[in-house]
């Protein structure tokens, strides 16, 4: 699946969200609420891959996935409530960071 489809699937869901927190007299999550739950999730993913590196099994590696794919959610919402393209900015800073390794690579001693 590529990005732009999951940012597709990623608003529907979203929007489901708002409606459910709406009828539940819950806030609707707002790019702020985005960036705290990616602090948590990234806090949680920093611990367990810790110890998922000093001792690997399965339940580690799923826990894991979970966060990677949490976070990547979180910025998905970030970017949308923001009104940033993702795939854009994604692309000019992959660019932005082969240039830089061409560079490092280009002056590196010895050479």
């Amino acid at each position: 699946m590529e990005l732009k489809q999951l940012t597709r699937k990623a608003k529907t869901i979203k929007k489901a969200y708002d409606e459910f927190n709406r009828r539940s007299r819950k806030p609707v999550w707002t790019a702020d609420s985005y960036v705290q739950g990616l602090v948590g999730d990234v806090g949680d993913l920093t611990k367990l891959t810790a110890a998922y590196l000093k001792r690997p099994n399965r339940d580690g590696s799923k826990k894991i996935r979970h966060e990677l794919a949490d976070c990547l959610w979180s910025i998905i919402m970030i970017a949308q409530e923001l009104g940033i393209d993702l795939e854009e900015e994604l692309l000019i800073n992959m660019d932005y960071l082969e240039q830089k390794l061409y560079e490092r690579v280009k002056n590196r001693p010895g050479r």
